[in-house]
């Protein structure tokens, strides 16, 4: 009699697809380093960055002069690492992208976004919400990208 041979253990789910821990972590680490990036800037560089020299004046301390040389180009890197996270996030092979998570991904980009533009257009270019003052005109851009990824949701759904 033959030895019957082990099973090799798989991490699978209701809906018949093996889930990728990597695709998974890739996932969410580009949304926290995208959230990340996005906080140090606006903490950290940002005085440096928008301070303009003039006789008298003295200049912030600089403790990342490279992300200050950045400048708003910070909010473009940051937002695209997040962009490019939820969009690795709706692949199949992710909770996110598959069954009622592509729902669930699909409608929170949408309701975001949309969220995101409303605020925008309500508190306006001269409120205190820290980024959006920050972005200007910039901001119905920053929507319509969370909304563009809902579209890469949209079309996973079965």
């Amino acid at each position: 009699m033959s030895k019957r041979t082990a099973r090799q253990p798989k991490v699978m789910v209701s809906s018949g697809y093996e889930t990728s821990v990597v695709r998974t972590a890739l996932a969410v680490l580009l949304v926290v380093a995208g959230i990340a990036w996005i906080a140090v800037y606006v903490n950290v560089a940002k005085d440096a960055a928008v301070f303009v020299d003039f006789p008298g004046a003295k200049a912030p301390k600089d403790p990342l002069p490279w992300m200050s040389d950045l400048g708003r180009y910070n909010f473009l890197i940051g937002f695209l690492a997040i962009f490019l996270g939820l969009t690795v996030a709706a692949h199949r092979t992710t909770p996110l992208g598959r069954g009622r998570g592509v729902v669930v991904g699909m409608l929170g980009c949408f309701l975001f976004g949309l969220v995101w533009i409303v605020t925008f257009y309500f508190v306006g270019q001269d409120g205190a919400i820290p980024v959006m003052k920050d972005l200007d005109q910039y901001n119905l851009l920053v929507g319509i990208g969370f909304m563009a990824v809902g579209f890469t949701f949209a079309t996973k759904w079965e």
